[in-house]
């Protein structure tokens, strides 16, 4: 998805469409944290990911686990250590917990840039 004025509702329009696929809905709990997720991942690789002309977004769910991945090729990296993350990554953690999961950072393989990779626990019941 290119990095550009509009990306942020793009990626939230992509990825409702991809929880209805996964049989999760946008109006619930773990739909709204998923997308309030991609639209602050998107907004910080818009704005600090200056390298990045593009970012890349995947959603994964296997039987327990839901993981978003957005991924630019800025090679600045990311820091989530609570006190110097800005707003937007704390809230992503903070939504992340609140469903059981975590955020983590790999740098991309080829050392060109890195992905932020957001995992939720799926709640008993989900398809």
């Amino acid at each position: 998805m290119p990095l550009a004025p509009g990306s942020v509702r793009a990626a939230r329009e992509r990825t409702e469409r991809s929880l209805v696929l996964f049989g999760v809905g946008g109006a619930s709990s773990l739909g709204g944290a998923v997308l309030l997720v991609v639209s602050e991942l998107v907004a910080n690789a818009a704005r600090h990911a200056t390298a990045s002309p593009e970012a890349e977004i995947t959603l994964t769910m296997t039987d327990h686990l839901l993981v978003v991945a957005v991924g630019d090729l800025d090679p600045l990296p990311v820091t989530l250590a609570d006190r110097s993350a800005g707003q937007g990554l704390r809230t992503v953690a903070d939504l992340a917990r609140a469903h059981g999961g975590d955020v983590g950072v790999e740098p991309s393989p080829d050392g060109r840039g890195k992905t932020v990779l957001v995992r939720f626990i799926l709640p008993s019941g989900t398809p």
